[in-house]
């Protein structure tokens, strides 16, 4: 009798490799088995998503975000051209507003890459919407990736903008002499303050923070990086630490780009000094890529 009572169904039962779900039309769905993920490699979309999020959010506002810079920086060119450039004043063998506009323009373009960077988390743990950055299925170095692109994005368009109003004012050749140092100290000196903005963004809790960061730290750094002059003429303590000042390498190496020199020296130290970047570059986005996945001051 043993031999014709029915079998245990869930002695027999395969073991479950999917789950399946019934949609209103009557179809099924077919999800991944537990514990197996679903996105594998790079998550491509919510990279591109978050990106495009980051460049709408300052497109919104491009007035503010893209064309007041341009305007701001043209008046600065306009102030030190009437103060410093009359009577023909050469600098490094180029008029005086030539001499300045490179500086002026990657300027310009580093602080609003700070600018936008800096805003991206901030903003989230003031209003209450981190959760938004957090909860999607991104990994630290995805978020990492999107912000600093979105930044980087929106100091080229500053940069392209201040460019196009110094090639309007009179006196300003932006004949490029190098066109690869403009494209990659452009570059380095976008990434190291969008990386240095997000490092500030993790770390502040409220916007006077931010505010502390740029209007000590940021601008100084700025304004005594050789923009308006050549650190030829400084006292050898002065020299120094402008030397120390990686501001000074960005601004120095655009500006070789366009004029074919600087102050950084012959062609080799313009190179150097790039390479230099690169690896504070790196340096710096390892320690913002530990600082993301520990959770500090986002998760807790």
């Amino acid at each position: 009798m043993a031999e014709n009572a029915p079998a245990n169904p869930l002695n027999n039962a395969a073991p479950v490799t999917e789950l399946t779900a019934h949609d209103k039309t009557g179809g099924s769905t077919r999800f991944a088995p537990r514990g197996r993920p679903v996105i594998t490699g790079v998550n491509r979309v919510g990279l591109l998503a978050l990106y495009m999020k980051e460049v709408r959010r300052f497109l919104k506002v491009q007035t503010q975000t893209i064309w007041a810079p341009a305007f701001t920086t043209l008046l600065f060119l306009a102030i030190f051209t009437v103060a410093l450039g009359r009577e023909g004043r050469m600098v490094l063998g180029v008029p005086f507003a030539t001499f300045v506009a490179p500086g002026l323009i990657v300027m310009a373009m580093m602080q609003n890459a700070f600018a936008n960077s800096s805003f991206s988390l901030l903003s989230g743990k003031m209003q209450g919407t981190i959760i938004d950055l957090l909860m999607p299925p991104l990994s630290s170095g995805e978020l990492m990736a999107g912000i600093l692109a979105a930044a980087i994005s929106r100091a080229v368009l500053v940069g392209l903008a201040v460019a196009l109003a110094m090639a309007l004012w009179p006196g300003v050749s932006l004949a490029m002499a190098h066109p690869w140092a403009v494209a990659w100290f452009g570059l380095m000196g976008a990434l190291l303050l969008a990386t240095v903005g997000l490092a500030t963004s993790i770390w502040a809790e409220k916007f006077d923070h931010n505010a502390a960061v740029t209007n000590f730290i940021i601008a100084p750094l700025s304004l005594l990086s050789g923009t308006f002059y050549v650190i030829d003429n400084l006292h050898g303590v002065f020299q120094t630490i402008s030397r120390a000042n990686p501001f000074f390498y960005v601004i120095s190496g655009f500006r070789y780009g366009f004029l074919g020199d600087s102050d950084i020296g012959a062609g080799e130290h313009v190179l150097a000094a790039g390479a230099g970047l690169l690896v504070l570059n790196l340096a710096l986005a390892a320690g913002v890529y530990a600082l993301l996945r520990s959770g500090w001051k986002l998760k807790s």
